[in-house]
């Protein structure tokens, strides 16, 4: 169920990074280059981190050339990745939750304590996203004082990690921290959550 997880994550992430692109005009290259680093950017550091080898997009080469697909697949057919912001804000939930109960759920199996996890959780399901702003030149969606983003994935990984010490069965407790994350970033949308900070 993890790598499937994992697999979610990166379609949903490689989709919002090749949009990015081809809104900034980019080639077949660019935007490659930019759909990988927001799929892989986010787990490449927590593999580091964690001193995780190979690299879970090393290991499963078949990711790579998934994210080469689902680029090609989308200059193809550009229509499809063209659509109105707002559309993209639950496929953006819910890969941010995918990716960062993933990430706790890797760390946690990896011997560190509670919060680290939750943290590694946290830059798995973030820092692709950073890094795509930054090559798209843009300040990183999550730096800026926006809805609650970061702090969904961190109460979520909180979540899961809690069920999982409580015994919870695995099956149960990754859909429902996954769940968790996704409909909060919802909610911080609808009734306009953020954190204090960034107003002049």
């Amino acid at each position: 169920m993890l790598q499937e997880i994992e697999i979610l994550g990166i379609v949903v992430f490689a989709l919002s990074g090749i949009a990015e692109a081809q809104r900034k005009r980019m080639d077949l290259v660019g935007c490659y280059a930019v759909a990988f680093m927001t799929a892989f950017g986010g787990g490449t550091l927590r593999d580091l981190l964690l001193d995780r080898t190979p690299l879970f997009w090393v290991e499963h080469q078949e990711y790579a050339i998934l994210v080469l697909v689902l680029t090609v697949l989308a200059l193809l057919f550009p229509a499809f990745t063209r659509i109105p912001e707002r559309w993209l804000v639950l496929p953006d939930a819910l890969g941010l939750g995918l990716f960062s109960v993933a990430g706790a759920a890797y760390a946690q199996a990896a011997g560190t304590s509670l919060f680290v996890a939750a943290i590694m959780g946290v830059i798995t399901g973030v820092f692709g996203g950073v890094i795509r702003d930054v090559v798209c030149n843009e300040i990183p969606y999550v730096f800026r004082n926006t809805h609650w983003y970061a702090t969904c994935a961190f109460l979520g990984c909180l979540l899961y990690l809690v069920l999982d010490a409580a015994g919870v069965a695995a099956a149960i407790a990754l859909p429902l921290a996954v769940a968790g994350i996704t409909l909060l970033r919802l909610a911080a949308l609808r009734y306009n959550c953020r954190l204090p900070g960034g107003e002049v």
